[in-house]
């Protein structure tokens, strides 16, 4: 019983990180004002359905429905791992001007001179998928 309630707090804490990476991206746009670039939709995309996917796991208690999530997240982590080096690597800056309205490159935010949104994001898609890893080993990948 008290794995089955460490499962549970696994499956909220990924939902947890989830939501406030989803909120966070919302406060940037619609108070912030910042315009979302092309990636930064392409990563919008893929951590929205995340909140709903691991709500939906963690209030039905079954991991298997929140496998789309491991790879939503995983794909997001890459995504959001270009980004950042499209804005931090002057190499691959260039690149980022041929975003679309908004260049990629730009950064809104650069918190400590490191930190900036795809940075964030980075960070949530890698927490999310480490810690679905670890819900996959603790329940042999079934539930």
């Amino acid at each position: 019983m008290q794995n089955s309630k460490a499962i549970e707090n696994l499956l909220l804490s990924i939902w947890g990180i989830a939501f406030i990476a989803m909120v966070g991206s919302l406060y940037y746009s619609e108070i912030r004002g910042f315009a979302p670039c092309e990636l930064c939709w392409y990563q919008r995309i893929l951590m929205y359905p995340l909140v709903i996917i691991y709500g939906v796991a963690a209030w039905k208690k079954q991991i298997n429905m929140a496998l789309p999530g491991l790879i939503l997240s995983g794909v997001g982590f890459f995504v959001s791992t270009y980004h950042y080096l499209v804005q931090k690597v002057p190499a691959l800056q260039e690149a980022g001007d041929a975003c679309g309205l908004v260049p990629c490159n730009m950064a809104y935010v650069n918190y400590a001179g490191f930190i900036t949104i795809p940075f964030m994001a980075g960070t949530a898609f890698l927490l999310i998928f480490v810690l679905h890893i670890i819900l996959l080993k603790k329940t042999g990948g079934t539930n």
